[in-house]
């Protein structure tokens, strides 16, 4: 049987691949064989990682792409466009986080920060890639979503808007863009160890609380997440779209 898994000769694009969970996604699906675009606000930490993934015998390049600036989006996906031709996958991983504190004072600069990145960089990166997508037979897309979607993270108010505005997206987005080719998925993750997620997981008394709702007791790392995303864009999922992946270690259960 033809390994399900096999990504060879297909053009990946993560976003915010130069750390925690966007770099596990940009190692492995390069380790399965894609091409993968390595795309973060800055670039010294995804030369970084590119350069790893082809010590490692996988292919790899960067570009800077800040996805809460329209004019960044365009010339990624115009720079995508010239240099391959095509996009198969959008791994739509990059977000912002810049409010930890009790909603009602949260302040229009960390709020339209949030949506900038979080609700319209997803939303315009997505379309940009359905685009280009469905004019080569179509691809896949996930975005990178979280469980203070289905449930507020105490403290996250905004960011946990802008997470249930992703899984509306992506169900908006897949149900669309089928007919084009194009699927459509999102990862929710849990607590994971990520620098991104260190306010909650390096706190002891917060890491403890935290887990008591979690039925596997620990915090998952970044590997784990990226082997479900890997299952969402690979052959094996054809026929999965308008799926929202809870990795969460059973915290949804409630």
């Amino acid at each position: 049987m033809k390994n399900p898994f096999d990504l060879t000769g297909k053009i990946a694009l993560v976003t915010g691949g130069s750390r925690g969970i966007g770099e596990a996604i940009a190692r492995l699906l390069a380790a399965n064989g894609a091409h993968v675009i390595v795309a973060s606000r800055k670039v010294e930490g995804c030369e970084r990682v590119a350069a790893s993934i082809r010590a490692d015998g996988g292919s790899a390049e960067v570009m800077a792409c800040h996805i809460g600036e329209m004019d960044q989006i365009e010339a990624t996906f115009a720079a995508i466009t010239a240099k391959h031709g095509r996009l198969d996958i959008l791994i739509n991983n990059a977000a912002a986080n810049p409010y930890f504190g009790p909603i009602q004072d949260t302040d229009l600069g960390a709020f339209q920060k949030t949506l900038d990145v979080n609700i319209r960089g997803y939303f315009f990166m997505s379309s940009f890639a359905t685009r280009l997508m469905g004019q080569h037979g179509g691809g896949a897309i996930v975005n990178v979503a979280s469980v203070n979607g289905v449930i507020p993270g105490q403290w996250q108010g905004i960011y946990s808007i802008t997470k249930a505005a992703v899984i509306s997206m992506t169900h908006a987005f897949a149900k669309e863009c089928a007919p084009l080719g194009v699927r459509v998925n999102a990862l929710l993750p849990g607590f994971t160890e990520t620098k991104f997620a260190s306010a909650l997981t390096q706190n002891e008394q917060i890491l403890k609380t935290v887990l008591q709702h979690v039925p596997m007791n620990r915090v998952a790392q970044p590997d784990e997440m990226a082997a479900a995303v890997l299952y969402l864009v690979s052959p094996g999922a054809s026929y999965t779209t308008g799926t929202c992946l809870n990795v969460d270690g059973g915290y949804l259960l409630g």
